[in-house]
Parts: structure tokens; C-alpha cells; sequence
């Protein structure tokens, strides 16, 4: 659809394109997030999925450096050259390829899907509507909140930067950029336990992964593109050096979740809870810095909830992931939310953050719940013995 988007330059056809991608996306990850988990023991099933979204962040990471490279290359010309839409049709056609690769290697894939969580007996015969299990429904409402709290943070802090410390959009950039690159880094972090190495290399994967995560994000905001050439300028990220703070505060409590998606999710709510709250009572750059870290605190919950959210369901597992996947839209409709709230006349940009707050402190108590929920039905949900 980009192509022939590009070749009549039409801006309609290019919206129905992007469409069709979010279609497939939504499709692709139904299927791919409990295949990860399938992939392994499901003690590890939630760290298989941080793996699988840190490679994600990493592509988000890099991806706009090498479209750029690609798009401009193709032009020949540098950055401040009037952009020629055609230009995109190259990248696309790769990118369409390489999805038509994959999917042949996933079809000739014989992963077995019934019971891979481990839990109760639980067939799509039984005449129990999937939306009637507590841990699906209740799901399904963090799913929402966890994804609108990670794009309200992000989607509202160009604003913030703007209005209260003076930064322009532009300038707003590398901000927005650490906050998606902390989500990497979280995950790189708890992706660790998945691989089967000793217990001490683990723990010095945990020590060293988000300390690399970190210095991708700092090797790809040096990259500079000027004459038709790629340079480096690290003084134009040095601002962003003592964040590596934030990133040991990232490892004690990854260690102190000790792999549980229960008390990940918990621990993480919690301190997303507080980094938010930091930032409003505080303002200034430190709330900048507070607000962008809550990416850190986002990174594993997604692996979290949804391991949660589908334990104990057997194979009406893949029933579940389709509900689970459609509240993605709490991006939209949270992010949403908060802008309207950050007017002037109501609550303004700093204290429309609340709304993250109260969405973090619902994912605590979704965690919570779930504990005592599996508990009461003899599920365990912790790690196995010596598998971290």
C-alpha cells in the first residue's frame, strides 16, 4: 500500500496503508505473545517476553536512524534536502520482504499450544465464557491502563518540556527518545533470567544488559547526519549521563522481584507511582527526568499482566490473548484523557499526571488480587526453584 501510496502521492491511500499495518500488527501479536511463552518452561514465560520487547525497543531504537540513512541515502543528498515521497518505497518494499520471510519460517514452526501455562483443565468445551475468569477480565482493565499510563507519559511530555521548561519540540526529542529507550533497557534487564546459563552469569547479565541498553541509546542520540555523512557528537547527550542512576535503581528492584510476575508487576507499579508523583511535586528538570523514567517502570509490565492474565486458562489461552491484545487501545483513549485534563482551565500539565498515578495504583492492586486469586486455587505463579 506504500507504494503505490508514494507513486500517486496520495495521502489517503497512505492512512488506509498504515491501517492495514496496525491490522496485522494487532493479528501478529495474538499469536506471538503466547508462543513465546510456549517456547519454554512457563516459569520463564514472562521473561521470554521482556526478551522479545527489548529486541522490539531495540529496532524502535535504531529504526529511525536507519530509515533516515536509507531514505536520504537514496536521495543523495543531506538532511536539509526537500524530502521526495517516492523515496519511501524502498524501505517498504524491504521491510514487506522481510515480513514475507518470516512468515514462511513461523508457518513451517510446530509449536504445541494446549496447556502451555501449566494451570488448571481448562478446555473451550466447557461451557465457561473466557471473559468469566477473574484473571481475564481484570486483565483486560490493566492491559488498558498499562498501556494508556506508558503513551500519556510519553505523548504528554513534549508538552510539559514546552510550557514549563522552555524546550521546544525539537529540542524534546532525545527526552522522548530515553523514554522508549528506558523501556528497552528494562526490558534487556529482566530478559536476563530467560536464557539458560548459570546463576552468576544471570546476575551479571541483570548487572551489564541495561547498562548496554543505555549506552545504545546514547551511541544512536550522538549520531549526527551532516553533508551527506554520519558523525558522532556525545556532548549532545551528555546532559543525560547521571541517568545512569535511575538505571542501578532499575536493577535493585528487578533483583527484588526476583523474576515473579506478580511481584514485578507489584514492585514496578509502585515505583511508577512514585516517579510520577516526583515529578509533580517537584517540576523543573527533575520532574522531566522523573516522567521519563517511568519507562523504566513500564518495561515489564506488559510480560507481567499478560502471563498473569492467562494463567490457569489452558487452551483457551489463545481465546483470552485476542482480548487481552484489543485493550491496547487504552493508548488512545487514556493519552486522550490527560490531554484534555492538562488544559490551563482544569488541571494543567503537571498535575494532569494523577491520571498515570491512578492507573499504576490499579495495577498494584491487579497484582495483588492475582497473588491471593492463584494462591486460593493452588496455582503457583512464582519462579521454579533455582531459575533465577
Amino acid at each position: 500500500m506504500f507504494i503505490p501510496a508514494a507513486d500517486s502521492a496520495s495521502f489517503p491511500m497512505l492512512l488506509i496503508g498504515l491501517i492495514v499495518v496496525g491490522l496485522g500488527f494487532s493479528l501478529q501479536q495474538t499469536a506471538a505473545n503466547p508462543l513465546a511463552i510456549a517456547l519454554g518452561s512457563r516459569e520463564t514465560g514472562s521473561q521470554r517476553l521482556s526478551m522479545a520487547g527489548g529486541v522490539n525497543n531495540f529496532g524502535t531504537t535504531i529504526g529511525p536512524l536507519l530509515v533516515t540513512a536509507a531514505i536520504y541515502g537514496a536521495m543523495g543528498s543531506g538532511s536539509g534536502a526537500e524530502l521526495d515521497v517516492s523515496a519511501v518505497k524502498v524501505p517498504y518494499l524491504v521491510l514487506g520482504g522481510l515480513f514475507i520471510l518470516f512468515a514462511a519460517i513461523f508457518y513451517r514452526l510446530d509449536v504445541k499450544m494446549d496447556d502451555v501455562d501449566g494451570g488448571a483443565d481448562v478446555t473451550d468445551d466447557d461451557g465457561a465464557s473466557v471473559l468469566s475468569y477473574k484473571q481475564v477480565w481484570m486483565g483486560m482493565i490493566a492491559i488498558f491502563l498499562y498501556v494508556g499510563v506508558e503513551v500519556s507519559t510519553a505523548g504528554n511530555l513534549s508538552e510539559y518540556l514546552k510550557s514549563n521548561l522552555g524546550v521546544s519540540t525539537q529540542d524534546a526529542a532525545p527526552f522522548i527518545s530515553l523514554f522508549w529507550a528506558s523501556l528497552m533497557i528494562g526490558r534487556w534487564t529482566s530478559s536476563a533470567g530467560s536464557f539458560n546459563i548459570s546463576a552468576g552469569m544471570k546476575q551479571a547479565l541483570r548487572f551489564l544488559l541495561p547498562f548496554v541498553a543505555f549506552g545504545v541509546y546514547l551511541l544512536v542520540n550522538s549520531v549526527r547526519y551532516t553533508d551527506g555523512a554520519l558523525g558522532l557528537d556525545f556532548g549532545a547527550v551528555a546532559r543525560f549521563y547521571p541517568y545512569a542512576a535511575m538505571v542501578l535503581v532499575l536493577i535493585v528492584v528487578d533483583y527484588l522481584s526476583n523474576g515473579n510476575p506478580a511481584k514485578q508487576l507489584l514492585i514496578y507499579s509502585v515505583c511508577g507511582m512514585v516517579a510520577l508523583m516526583v515529578g509533580i511535586f517537584n517540576g523543573g528538570m527533575m520532574a522531566a527526568m522523573a516522567f521519563v523514567s517511568v519507562g523504566l517502570f513500564c518495561s515489564t509490565l506488559w510480560p507481567c499482566i499478560f502471563t498473569l492474565a492467562i494463567t490457569g486458562l489452558g487452551n483457551k489461552m489463545s481465546k483470552a490473548s485476542n482480548f487481552l491484545i484489543m485493550m491496547i487501545m487504552g493508548g488512545g483513549f487514556v493519552s486522550v484523557f490527560q490531554g484534555k485534563l492538562a488544559s490551563e482551565n482544569l488541571l494543567g500539565i503537571l498535575n494532569s499526571y494523577w491520571v498515570g498515578v491512578a492507573c499504576f495504583g490499579y495495577l498494584a492492586f491487579y497484582a495483588v488480587s492475582m497473588t491471593r486469586h492463584f494462591k486460593k486455587q493452588g496455582i503457583e505463579i512464582g519462579p521454579a526453584a533455582g531459575g533465577h
